[in-house]
């Protein structure tokens, strides 16, 4: 892993990035109008802006994926919450070779019921 585009905001995406520079890992940063002088924007070492002022920005799965491949990043952290239990972004990621820091689609598709996750 060379290039992890955060797909969070706030003290959430700056922990992660913490993480990935001790690591020597670069960072991509993405972010809403709203955000646009935020602290995960400011830290990352690249900032890609989203079409949207709302949080619900950081939910559009094709830009999100599609902000990870300008920026040239071969994987994705969903940060904690929404993303991080979608089988649907963890599916957009594989499709767009990138990988999804988080277990597969199937996995959490299973985790989605009870009856398939007891198995």
């Amino acid at each position: 892993m060379k290039t992890l585009l955060i797909a969070n905001r706030g003290e959430i995406a700056c922990r992660i990035m913490r993480t990935a520079r001790a690591l020597g890992i670069r960072t991509v940063a993405v972010y809403s109008k709203t955000d646009a002088n935020a602290q995960h924007v400011v830290q990352a070492d690249v900032a890609i802006a989203l079409s949207g002022e709302t949080a619900e920005t950081y939910l559009d799965i094709e830009q999100i994926v599609s902000a990870a491949i300008t920026a040239g990043a071969d994987a994705i952290h969903p940060g904690y919450g929404f993303l991080s239990e979608n089988a649907a972004f963890a599916a957009a990621c594989e499709e767009a070779n990138v990988t999804f820091v988080g277990p597969p689609a199937s996995a959490i598709e299973a985790m989605g019921s009870k009856a398939v996750a007891k198995d």
